[in-house]
């Protein structure tokens, strides 16, 4: 079946199966919390997420339920069953409890509007189901069942849509998207996690509406966006972004990557390119064992590698075109944009480092490497050097077969040259063969800036030559010492 084609009699059956199956799992739970809601004279519905996730078979210990009590009422409810309760949500009628290793989300129906300016929602409670689902914002997560009958509830088609793999809205686009410009980006999201295909007319308004996103906060967004990273097939959701306009708004370096084409080709696609980095990336991160989950600083370190290239673009007398210093232009513009995402400082750091670090193997392979350069190689990178082998990897986009095998096999030398150096003098720890009280004691100095040139110059002798004795360190610090004139 075609992604868009109409679902089989067959397809909604198997789907169905899938919801029972994982709602057994869960129904003692929610059994047990829909009979104590309906004795207090309230409905309650498993709802959004948790309904198409239990259709696919992939239900997860987080439940979302929404019923026609107030939070008040629901707190009564709850009271002497749950075994943790939050109100973190109550001014958005939500409230959390804890049951049986389940956390579970219960809101108050609503029929919700925005303020059309900062978006933000303006709650109004609703009075019923249908127009709790109504306001969703797409038919895939506008279906319910009611506990604890199991009744299951889809108005807008979601089951359909669900079967046919198609991101579609409950209202018009238009009235969808006004209410919360974040669903386009939530669309492209779904479209990478799920595989699934965005109709036509919600592309059409997600184009047409793209500049709306500017009046949703840069943490929202990057919530979403991180999502999107982290979905089965990312490049899909990134292509969206893309051709939609909405990565003007938010990620202007992804689009820009979109560099014009010289008419001799000397230069590859660097948007295509990029795109076939973070598909590469994907696939060492899934082929690692001891990688559970999506790895974020590598996707992102892939997406954002080449970002430098448009501002670095030279061409040559001879009409070459070349990209020098890009990786440097790169690693500032990440740093920049990953800051205005408000993304935290240590996952920014990673990135950065990676992005200015991808190019640095490319001189490997002309035999120019000494020890020494290898040492380096393994000690700025520091922790990231797994991610770096694999982003590196990921980087080789060639159809030149020959090239290809060249490029895999000259990355294989320097791993295992880096084995063999590592086992020798464990580069993961490389520091000067004298520690700071050594130094303060052959030099007669107290702690201070003096010290701290001293381990540094160590260091790099380290790094050059490898471990040094004690009498050669020794040695090498108090030349450098009398150099400066810090001892006589």
């Amino acid at each position: 079946m075609s992604e868009t084609s109409a679902p089989s009699a067959a397809q909604l059956t198997a789907a169905q199966r899938n919801a029972v199956a994982e709602l057994l799992r869960v129904s003692p739970v929610a059994d047990e919390l829909g009979r104590r809601f309906t004795r207090a004279g309230h409905e309650l519905h498993l709802v959004g997420g948790s309904v198409r996730d239990a259709l696919l078979g992939r239900l997860g210990d987080d439940l979302d339920f929404c019923t026609d009590a107030h939070p008040d009422q629901t707190l009564r409810v709850l009271a002497g069953w749950a075994e943790a309760i939050w109100e973190t949500g109550r001014e958005f009628g939500t409230i959390g409890a804890q049951r049986g290793g389940l956390r579970l989300e219960i809101t108050t129906f609503r029929a919700e509007s925005y303020d059309q300016v900062s978006r933000n929602p303006v709650v109004r409670y609703g009075t019923s189901l249908v127009e709790d689902l109504g306001r969703r914002d797409f038919t895939v997560n506008a279906m319910a069942v009611s506990l604890p009958e199991h009744r299951f509830t889809d108005p807008y088609g979601g089951l359909a849509d669900l079967a046919a793999r198609l991101i579609r809205t409950p209202a018009t686009p238009g009235e969808s998207f006004g209410d919360d410009p974040l669903r386009m980006l939530r669309a492209a999201r779904f479209a990478a996690q799920l595989r699934f295909t965005v109709e036509p007319a919600v592309l059409a308004a997600m184009t047409e509406l793209a500049a709306d996103l500017d009046r949703i906060t840069a943490e929202r967004i990057r919530d979403e966006f991180t999502k999107l990273l982290c979905g089965a097939d990312p490049v899909a959701g990134l292509r969206l972004l893309v051709d939609t306009g909405l990565a003007d708004r938010f990620l202007p370096e992804l689009s820009g990557l979109k560099l014009e084409i010289d008419e001799h080709a000397q230069h590859k696609d660097v948007y295509e390119h990029t795109l076939t980095v973070v598909e590469n990336a994907v696939g060492h991160e899934r082929a690692d064992p001891e990688q559970h989950g999506c790895d974020f600083v590598l996707r992102m370190a892939a997406l954002m590698h080449d970002v430098g290239k448009p501002a670095t673009k030279a061409v040559g007398p001879d009409g070459r075109v070349s990209f020098h210093h890009h990786e440097v232009v790169g690693a500032r513009l990440t740093k920049q944009r990953m800051k205005a995402l408000r993304y935290p400082k240590d996952i920014t750091a990673q990135v950065v480092t990676l992005v200015g670090l991808h190019l640095r193997f490319y001189g490997y392979g002309r035999g120019e490497w000494t020890d020494s350069a290898v040492r380096r190689y393994v000690t700025d990178a520091g922790d990231l050097l797994p991610r770096l082998h694999k982003l590196t990897r990921s980087d080789c986009t060639t159809r030149n077969r020959r090239k290809a095998a060249q490029l895999s096999a000259d990355y294989d030398a320097l791993e295992e040259r880096i084995a063999r150096i590592q086992e020798a003098e464990d580069l993961a720890r490389v520091r000067p063969d004298l520690d700071g009280n050594a130094i303060m004691e052959l030099l007669g100095v107290p702690a201070g800036p003096v010290i701290g040139q001293a381990w540094r110059h160590l260091k790099e002798l380290r790094l050059e030559r490898g471990p040094l004795d004690r009498d050669e360190a020794e040695a090498e610090l108090l030349r450098w010492a009398r150099e400066r004139g810090i001892v006589d």
